[in-house]
């Protein structure tokens, strides 16, 4: 069996035009901003916050906490407490708390079943009891991926580094020298190890299938969702899942307008001569530098790809009409070994050993 150890249409017709998110007014679930000079009041509270309450505490046993706020637009948030720490960082797996709550001004209020929680502007937040005792104060921390600004190896090819769209069909490059949505590999692969970046635009008003959709269609046929699910559960239609088939091990999910990323090893699938499958596509994804699948049996397509087969597809940068962006993308070609063998990433670089 193939290992993977790795530790990361499909271009849908556009329904909304650029000028649609441009014009759209808050309140619209098609309201997206993609520059950071541009967001509201509410987009300075969402965010990821860390730290130690109380030793007196009831609710975990390590005092230890992971905070995700997420802005659901004119001053509604959601959020995820998590006992141990963050999502890939610390958290024990245990329950995820939901909170609800309001900003008035500089301060959000969140409530549980068991905390209420201050976030202030600033980024701290004071966490209490419901019956208003001070357990401790938890700060806004801001991660990066282990990955990011990955460079490629001698042995890759850079596909996308800003310069040019050339190695893409139909490939637009942005005002910011970002690769947008829409778009496929001119070349193909059968068996790769692929590094891309990608940043979700800021939309507190869409939920769902609508808040920030891409995707990543390995063959044409096996989709790694892209979508903000930041703060959410994580399930197999959401950020990192296989679409509609396997969740993401652990949500990774960073806020949107953070860059974050892919490293992906894929394994093709084998058919004898009779074009009927023998062996599985195996695949290990790391998003953001955490492993979330790892030696995956993909059992079929996902979603709106395409069927299998021994013909070989592109891979492709999911339009679903949200202006996602792609940047630092490059792809080790494994497609004439037989048994590919990878490695841990190395500080630098994603390495053969």
């Amino acid at each position: 069996m193939y290992r993977l150890v790795l530790v990361g249409f499909f271009c849908v017709s556009s329904i909304f035009s650029a000028e649609v998110f441009a014009q759209a007014k808050k309140g619209d679930k098609n309201f997206a901003i993609l520059d950071i000079k541009q967001v509201d009041e509410d987009f300075h509270f969402q965010g990821e916050y860390y730290g130690l309450i109380g030793t007196d505490c009831s609710w975990c046993g390590s005092c230890t906490i992971g905070l995700q706020v997420v802005a659901r637009g004119d001053g509604n948030f959601v959020a995820s407490l998590y006992n141990g720490g963050l999502p890939g960082n610390g958290w024990d797996r245990s329950e995820r708390r939901e909170l609800t709550g309001t900003r008035e001004g500089d301060v959000l209020t969140l409530k549980g079943e068991e905390l209420l929680l201050h976030v202030k502007r600033g980024g701290r937040v004071d966490v209490h009891d419901l019956a208003g005792h001070l357990l401790g104060q938890i700060s806004k921390y801001q991660r990066t991926s282990l990955t990011l600004g990955a460079k490629p190896p001698v042995n890759a090819t850079v596909l996308f580094d800003g310069s040019s769209a050339d190695q893409f069909k139909d490939g637009k490059i942005t005002d910011e020298g970002l690769l947008d949505v829409g778009t496929e590999f001119k070349n193909k692969y059968r068996s790769f190890r692929l590094h891309l970046e990608f940043r979700l635009p800021y939309m507190p008003y869409a939920t769902g299938q609508a808040r920030s959709n891409s995707g990543v269609y390995l063959q044409s046929r096996y989709e790694v969702q892209v979508l903000d699910s930041f703060g959410l559960e994580g399930v197999e239609n959401e950020c990192g899942g296989l679409y509609k088939q396997k969740r993401a091990d652990v949500n990774m999910c960073f806020p949107p307008l953070s860059w974050q990323t892919y490293d992906i090893a894929f394994v093709a699938p084998r058919f004898d001569s009779a074009g009927k499958k023998t062996k599985n596509a195996f695949i290990t994804v790391l998003h953001n530098g955490i492993p979330i699948h790892q030696d995956y049996s993909i059992i079929a397509k996902t979603g709106g790809g395409k069927q299998e087969g021994p013909e070989l597809f592109p891979i492709k940068l999911q339009n679903h009409s949200n202006p996602v962006r792609f940047r630092n993308i490059w792809i080790v070609d494994l497609s004439d070994q037989p048994d590919p063998v990878y490695c841990h990433p190395c500080p630098s670089l994603l390495c053969d050993r």
